[in-house]
């Protein structure tokens, strides 16, 4: 017997500041950030039908953000807008000088994650900073477990290179 599907309000309410985050974090822009969350439960609505919960939903919703994201940078390559990290990433509880130092992180974490490849960059920020295990980054990615083994060691060795490069400037 089949599991029934997930009400979409609740899978919002539970799945929502992760999707935005990992959208974010595969570098759609702030400015379209909203509408791209919008697209994916959007497509997740769509799709809830053929939902046959074989997956965690989260790790569902995470692979339905991450071709959504592809989606948004080539519509952002083809316009050339200027991908900028938005101040609501900023913790409002710190003060001016902290605000702007974690400000200045974000930014230069997103110009780091932005010159890895686009497979490597969707491993390392599943992984690393959404912290998905390795098997849900590949159900999420439709990989497998072994590609993405590989992905995020390519990845972590071009994302060190990167930082040093960057610290080197």
């Amino acid at each position: 017997m089949r599991p029934e599907a997930p009400d979409i309000a609740r899978l919002y309410a539970a799945h929502a500041r992760q999707v935005w985050r990992t959208l974010v974090r595969l570098g759609v822009p702030t400015a379209t950030v909203e509408d791209a969350v919008q697209d994916v439960f959007l497509t997740a609505h769509q799709r809830l039908s053929g939902f046959e919960g074989r997956s965690n939903p989260g790790t569902w919703l995470v692979g339905i953000a991450v071709r959504v994201a592809a989606n948004a940078r080539r519509a952002v390559a083809r316009r050339g807008v200027l991908r900028v990290v938005d101040d609501a990433m900023v913790d409002p509880g710190r003060g001016p000088e902290q605000q702007l130092e974690r400000h200045r992180a974000l930014q230069a974490l997103e110009a780091v994650l932005s010159r890895l490849p686009e497979e490597q960059r969707e491993v390392v920020v599943l992984i690393d900073l959404e912290q998905l295990t390795a098997p849900q980054a590949a159900e999420a990615l439709e990989v497998k477990l072994n590609t993405v083994s590989s992905r995020l060691r390519l990845g972590r060795a071009a994302l060190s290179k990167a930082l040093k490069e960057s610290r080197d400037e």
